[in-house]
């Protein structure tokens, strides 16, 4: 009941409004927490150890997932965003002989300068560095199906 009912409006529009203050974060969580504490029968005791049973990842975790599937949308041209608009793409033009994953033919971003902190966390400033930081062989996923896989195994190993 929580995932269909409850869920989907604490991620409602999470790439273009996303929270960024510690109290906003932790009071989304509450609720997920919440919800979680009610189910009986859990065997963990702290709130991570009944998301691990449960295989939920936290909302901070599914907002990332969202924010990189959103950019790789509109990269891959899968959504009417132009993305020249809000991303500048820098180039990694000059392949490294020396690594085993060669970043040629990466997208990789350019993460402009903000003043205040909204702008700081305006999605086109957001997922651009969650982007950058991203596993050459994730960004380089042919299609959408196998980029969340990817995607997904690589936010596990993060955990």
């Amino acid at each position: 009941l929580y995932k269909r009912y409850v869920r989907v409006h604490l991620e409602f529009a999470t790439p273009v409004w996303s929270p960024w203050q510690a109290g906003d974060i932790a009071r989304l969580e509450k609720v997920q927490e919440k919800a979680v504490g009610m189910i009986s029968g859990l065997k963990g005791s702290s709130y991570e150890e009944k998301l691990r049973e449960l295989k939920l990842p936290s909302l901070e975790r599914r907002r990332y997932r969202a924010d990189l599937i959103q950019l790789f949308k509109i990269i891959q041209d899968l959504d009417s965003v132009e993305s020249r608009t809000w991303f500048k793409i820098v180039n990694l033009r000059r392949p490294n002989t020396r690594a085993i994953n060669s970043n040629h033919g990466v997208i990789n971003f350019e993460i402009p300068f903000k003043r205040t902190e909204l702008s700081k966390n305006f999605f086109c400033v957001r997922a651009a560095k969650f982007w950058n930081d991203l596993p050459v062989n994730v960004k380089k996923a042919p299609n959408i199906a196998i980029f969340k896989k990817r995607l997904d195994i690589h936010i596990e190993s993060l955990a």
